[in-house]
């Protein structure tokens, strides 16, 4: 029996028609690429971020980092904020009216930025405003914080970095003045360098970028693990989403919604959709409902941790019926432990086995486990 799955999401006072919704970059630099967003599927919309100066942009700003990574040296928007009031969130507005989708504008970075901003995006129809601290030393994150938080009715929500430092702690402080935090922002800086040329491919003063996408998807679930632990306030997971199944990863680890930047640039504003249907698919496969039905199933489970076992009381064991004599799991072994000799099941020396897991993580098959060490 087929069933009815419910991927929409009640939060900040509005109703996202599913979890998917992008995250601020260039996928959302004008009103005419939101529109493309809501289009393409998106639950939500989310404005790229302005302050009262147009972004000085370097150029080249972009390059892929591999199949599905970028580096950038991107900042806010390289339109200026009257553009933005005058034409650009009309159009967006628009389309989020269309589309009954909510829409969040994005400001940065000072308290006067936002002391300035902040009333005017209100004004101008935002349904919620995040701010970034991404430019921001700790001491003055609590003044912006207030300053936004006395200037707008509106929800407001921190977008953290993870070279802030302890996004738990910093969580912590920022409650009393927010509705919400987005983790994390993209992660730097960093270099790549042409080798044939011997120059980086990107336009700032030292060839510095800032990396995103799948890259690092494990920082960003482990940083919004770390704030839902600490705070009952809604999480907004960034940081390498391009599936259905990194959408479930981020709600198991406590997240609310996710934000899509890297995937959409590389792919098209017609992943939103598709990254929310297979979520649906997933969670009809698993016998689930809706998000609720496995939002924070990994944060409740492991909010005080687990048991640390550092003796080795389990070793691999090899699926018979579903190893397919690849290879792959020998290559891996750095103990010795397996064999796996071409066109031959492969076999465990539980004796040598150090229980690391590479193999069970490695093979294509699910055809090896950990189980309890054999006396």
């Amino acid at each position: 029996m087929t069933l009815e799955i419910d991927l929409s999401v009640q939060l900040f006072h509005q109703t996202f028609r599913n979890p998917v919704i992008p995250a601020v970059g260039p996928n959302v630099g004008s009103g005419a690429m939101l529109r493309r967003a809501a289009e393409g599927g998106a639950g939500g919309l989310l404005a790229k971020t302005i302050s009262r100066v147009a972004a000085p942009v370097p150029h080249p700003n972009m390059v892929r980092l591999g199949k599905d990574s970028l580096l950038n040296t991107e900042l806010w928007s390289e339109l200026p904020p009257e553009q933005w009031f005058s034409h650009e969130y009309g159009i967006a507005l628009s389309a989020a009216r269309e589309f009954n989708l909510p829409l969040i504008a994005s400001v940065g970075y000072t308290a006067e930025d936002l002391a300035a901003l902040g009333p005017r995006l209100e004004k101008a129809g935002a349904d919620a405003i995040e701010f970034s601290i991404h430019y921001l030393d700790t001491q003055r994150l609590l003044e912006t914080a207030r300053a936004l938080r006395n200037a707008v009715s509106v929800p407001i929500i921190a977008k953290l970095s993870s070279h802030a430092g302890d996004l738990g702690e910093l969580a912590q402080v920022l409650d009393p003045y927010v509705d919400g935090f987005t983790c994390i922002n993209s992660f730097g800086p960093t270099l790549m360098i042409d080798i044939e040329r011997g120059e980086s491919p990107l336009g700032s003063k030292f060839g510095y970028g800032w990396l995103s996408g799948p890259a690092v998807k494990p920082l960003a679930v482990r940083s919004v693990f770390e704030v839902a632990r600490v705070t009952d306030k809604p999480v907004i997971g960034v940081g390498g989403v391009s599936s259905g199944a990194d959408v479930i990863e981020f709600f198991m680890a406590g997240a609310s919604l996710v934000g899509v930047c890297t995937a959409a640039i590389l792919k098209g504003p017609t992943i939103y959709g598709k990254i929310a249907e297979e979520t649906g698919q997933w969670l009809q496969d698993h016998g689930y409902h809706s998000l609720d039905d496995i939002k924070g199933l990994y944060l409740n489970r492991y909010r005080q941790g687990q048991p640390v076992v550092t003796a080795v009381e389990q070793s691999a064991r090899v699926d018979e019926n579903r190893c397919k004599a690849c290879g792959q799991c020998e290559k891996v072994c750095q103990f010795g432990a397996l064999r796996a000799p071409l066109k031959e099941i492969a076999r465990v020396d539980a004796s040598k086995c150090a229980a690391c897991g590479l193999c069970v993580s490695v093979c294509p098959f699910d055809a090896l486990q950990l189980h309890p060490r054999e006396t």
